[in-house]
């Protein structure tokens, strides 16, 4: 069965190159479509009355190749491929070349660039320096915190766990990004957990959306099911303290006399009345959501990021007045760290299609969509496969051993992804790799190859791509630094210090001096 499978496919590997076109009228056209798109953009300078910002969570630009080729080929365009202007962004952190998810994180959403492994505080805080971190003045305000500041609504929407690096600089301020619960701060500690801010601080109290997973984190003693297991891995966190602060939510919404809604399943963010609920929090499982092919799409499973994604707009955009949405696709890097690269892809494809949903629920006059990554991971596309092939196939001999490679591999990886081997005869002792075309490289779990071997495939350190669509989309045009990020969208949406835009008048103006004085001194 199998072996008609692997010949079904290979059939129609040579029916779809068989027809890919390569004559010159086909070249043109593509070229002529691109240029007419590009005479008819205009800036749109209308300020932006919501916000959308996406992080593909380790979504490299080799991640978005990949992703663009295994949906629909090399010629393709994903749907923020589509999107009018783009840029890149420099991800290197106050400390480091190559950054984590909570220092980028943290730029992108505050505005200055941090210290690796830090949440919402400044580079004067080191890493689990926590009475550096409860200073008020290193203390940063977050594009959310900007927004509940302009009687706007707020909220985030991830495929982690809700208290995780990406999403925690929204509303939290703490020296480490493993301080989630209780359970891992030092002992004595003055300082709060990530989840307690979220729940008991401005402005984690207030957000309107939150949704994603991290049970054990918000309930002490949580348990787990076949299904939903609790984690007690070193890198996550098991809350013991007697909280739940699930329930402390609820009371606090009661309490305040908002309209709310709890939500834990399928079934029940189907069912939910948005006429009703004006804060949502939404726990679908104790740790991180499940990879999207492996998640129960039952009535009692995890929602997809696009459902989740649906639900979070139609609840924001009852504020007249606007909102900001924050939105993570964070198993793709999850993906990428275990060296399942076609996990890693179908996660991006996942993520692109609630980018899609969201473009299709907004008015491009009015909101502004951002769509990015925190940092790459070293995914890196090989030569030289046939146009048409399979991203995840083979992409030919090595000239060196003969030996078939992978069109995809990583640079770093864990042990499953080392596939090199000692092999001893009478011309002494080689190293080689195992042969690939022996293995079905087109599943979920197949382990690309590494070139080095650590506990895990590490981030990489190169730019990221940004796209944008909507009012002030143009701010996003060449190569950027990562805190860009946040002041291009307070620009654009006329929050915090650009809720004037005569502050950044004055300074052009104060620049032209100072430079108009260096000139006539020299």
């Amino acid at each position: 069965m199998r072996a008609r499978s692997v010949l079904a496919f290979c059939a129609f590997i040579v029916t779809v190159r068989s027809t890919l076109r390569t004559d010159r009228q086909f070249w043109t056209d593509l070229a002529h479509n691109e240029l007419e798109e590009a005479l008819k953009i205009k800036w749109n300078l209308n300020p932006a009355k919501n916000v959308i910002l996406f992080i593909g969570d380790g979504m490299g630009p080799n991640t978005v190749t990949a992703a663009r080729i295994y949906k629909g080929g090399e010629s393709h365009r994903l749907v923020y491929e589509k999107f009018p202007h783009m840029g890149l962004l420099k991800t290197y952190s106050a400390n480091k070349m190559v950054p984590d998810s909570a220092c980028t994180a943290t730029a992108m959403f505050s505005g200055v660039k941090v210290n690796q492994d830090t949440v919402g505080v400044d580079a004067s805080v080191q890493h689990r320096d926590c009475e550096a971190g409860l200073k008020a003045e290193a203390r940063l305000k977050s594009l959310a915190a900007l927004a509940l500041e302009a009687d706007k609504s707020a909220g985030f929407v991830t495929t982690m766990r809700v208290t995780h690096a990406t999403p925690s600089p929204l509303y939290a301020h703490s020296a480490s990004r493993s301080w989630e619960c209780e359970a891992r701060l030092p002992d004595n500690s003055p300082c709060k957990d990530i989840a307690r801010q979220l729940v008991e601080d401005w402005p984690g109290r207030d957000l309107q959306v939150i949704m994603g997973g991290g049970r054990q984190q918000l309930v002490s003693n949580a348990t787990g099911t076949e299904q939903d297991p609790i984690n007690l891995s070193p890198w996550t966190c098991y809350r013991q303290d007697g909280r739940n602060l699930i329930e402390q939510y609820k009371t606090d919404k009661q309490t305040r006399g908002f309209k709310h809604s709890v939500i834990m399943n399928n079934r029940e963010l189907a069912e939910l009345n948005v006429n009703e609920t004006d804060y949502l929090l939404g726990i679908f499982s104790n740790e991180h959501l499940s990879y999207d092919h492996e998640r129960n799409k039952g009535p009692d499973g995890m929602p997809s990021l696009s459902e989740m994604v649906g639900a979070a707009i139609k609840v924001l955009q009852k504020n007249k007045k606007g909102y900001f949405l924050m939105v993570e696709g964070g198993n793709v890097d999850m993906a990428h760290h275990r060296g399942w690269a076609k996990v890693a892809v179908n996660e991006a494809v996942a993520m692109e299609e609630a980018v899609q949903l969201a473009a299709d629920m907004t008015d491009a006059e009015d909101t502004l969509l951002v769509v990015t990554s925190d940092h790459t991971h070293t995914l890196s596309i090989n030569g030289y496969p046939d146009r048409g092939s399979s991203i995840f196939g083979i992409a030919q001999p090595s000239s060196h051993d003969g030996i078939n490679y992978t069109t995809l591999s990583y640079g770093t990886g864990g042990p499953g992804s080392f596939q090199f081997y000692v092999q001893t005869d009478t011309t002494g002792s080689h190293v080689m790799r195992r042969e690939p075309s022996k293995e079905d490289t087109e599943q979920y779990n197949y382990t690309q190859v590494a070139g080095i071997q650590l506990v895990e495939n590490y981030h990489g350190g190169g730019d990221v791509a940004v796209y944008a669509r909507g009012p002030y989309s143009h701010l996003f045009h060449n190569v950027h630094e990562q805190h860009y990020v946040f002041h291009a969208i307070s620009y654009a949406a006329k929050l915090g210090a650009y809720s004037s835009s005569t502050s950044l008048q004055v300074n052009v103006f104060h620049l032209a001096i100072i430079t108009a004085i260096s000139f006539f001194m020299l």
